[in-house]
């Protein structure tokens, strides 16, 4: 384990401020595949091409960012970012990764949110919008083993596990905007079953900070825009896709921004653009608040990534060994990955036509046993439901 990061020695090359906007602004534009792609992509670039970071210092990078709540792979290149120009290159080069997409998922919100739009349109919305489901279901299941690895010959780790995944699912599909309290909860129950057998953990007040953020109502207009943005940036633990129960319940039910067939669509936007899938947000504040509502999501989603990374990045081994991050997120995890699970049944209740059921079913052959893309699948869903609207069904 390399000794703690000092921000005296972030820059590991004298790499210009020119470089790092080209080099991150390219990543933002072919960054099509959700995180794993852009961890290919940094490495390829950082460690592999460019050889700015070596490969130690860069698979620290990616385990720390994991801890952080919000979008970890943006948080990955903003953490490379820093390490080669220090606050300067990391906001540059967050900047540069994340505008790209979201210049094109507002653009498509535009033409696809519209609520005039054209029936081809509707339909290759809709259609897209069918298949979110088994995205849900696809992403959750990706996080599986990763997950379960700590679990090992442990019988009652996997007892847990099995309990924090259940409860996630249950509090996605019934707990509306309560989810973050149920995510919390397993992962403070975890560090207590951590404590009775033994592993001592130490500074557990580092990770209770988002009972503050749970739930806060009582104000519409901006303000709503910018508080379900910031819950989403400060509180998605485990994986982008885990923003799709903690905003549904807010846009469709509580402030009634957008139906659940919108919703579905927005989802479908921020999967099928490059950069992180926490641009639906943006899709969400446009269709809230315009063009400016959409900007003001995306700068409150993504900020509390680039204050996590420029003021945790100097102390990233310290916070990969404190005991108390890591029993949190051993019962949060798992239980992130129930509530994207679950995110499937409020998701399915939102189709509006009965055709959106076998484009369902096809997706979820199409990526689990064809094994095929999600960018792919979606892009089918899509090109079916635009089909049966030219055809003259119902959109």
């Amino acid at each position: 384990m390399s000794g703690p990061m000092n921000p005296d020695t972030a820059p590991a090359r004298h790499v210009s401020l020119a470089t790092i906007a080209r080099e991150w602004t390219r990543l933002g534009c072919i960054g099509f595949g959700g995180p794993p792609t852009h961890i290919t992509l940094l490495r390829r670039l950082c460690v592999e091409q460019r050889q700015w970071m070596d490969e130690r210092e860069f698979e620290d990078g990616v385990a720390a960012t994991n801890l952080l709540p919000g979008p970890a792979s943006t948080q990955l290149a903003i953490f490379c970012a820093w390490r080669l120009r220090g606050a300067v290159g990391a906001l540059l080069g967050g900047v540069c990764f994340i505008v790209p997409g979201l210049i094109l998922i507002l653009a498509l919100s535009v033409l696809v949110l519209d609520r005039h739009a054209p029936a081809w349109v509707l339909g290759a919305a809709a259609g897209a919008g069918a298949a979110v489901p088994a995205v849900a279901l696809k992403a959750a299941w990706t996080l599986v083993p990763a997950s379960r690895r700590g679990t090992a010959n442990r019988r009652v780790a996997r007892i847990r596990w099995m309990t924090y995944v259940v409860v996630g699912a249950v509090a996605a599909a019934i707990a509306g905007s309560y989810l973050v309290l149920g995510l919390i909860a397993c992962g403070l129950i975890e560090i207590v079953a951590q404590r009775r057998e033994n592993i001592k953990p130490s500074g557990a007040a580092r990770v209770t900070f988002p009972w503050a953020l749970g739930h806060v109502g009582g104000f519409g207009g901006i303000g709503a825009i910018g508080w379900v943005a910031l819950k989403v940036g400060a509180l998605s633990y485990g994986g982008g896709f885990v923003i799709v129960p903690l905003m549904q319940h807010d846009v469709v039910s509580t402030y009634h921004w957008m139906s659940g067939t919108q919703f579905l669509s927005a989802v479908a936007l921020g999967q099928l653009t490059p950069g992180p899938v926490v641009q639906t947000v943006a899709a969400v504040g446009y269709v809230a608040g315009g063009i400016g509502g959409g900007l003001l999501a995306a700068l409150v989603v993504f900020s509390p990534s680039f204050l996590f990374v420029l003021a945790g990045a100097p102390h990233f081994d310290g916070i990969r060994q404190n005991k108390s991050v890591r029993s949190f997120f051993r019962g949060a995890g798992p239980a992130v990955i129930g509530a994207i699970a679950g995110s499937a049944i409020p998701l399915g209740r939102s189709f509006s036509h009965l055709w959106q059921i076998p484009i369902l079913a096809g997706a979820l052959v199409l990526l689990f046993v064809l094994r095929r893309s999600v960018v792919a699948c979606l892009l089918l869903a899509g090109f079916v439901g635009l089909v049966l609207a030219l055809s003259g069904v119902h959109v």
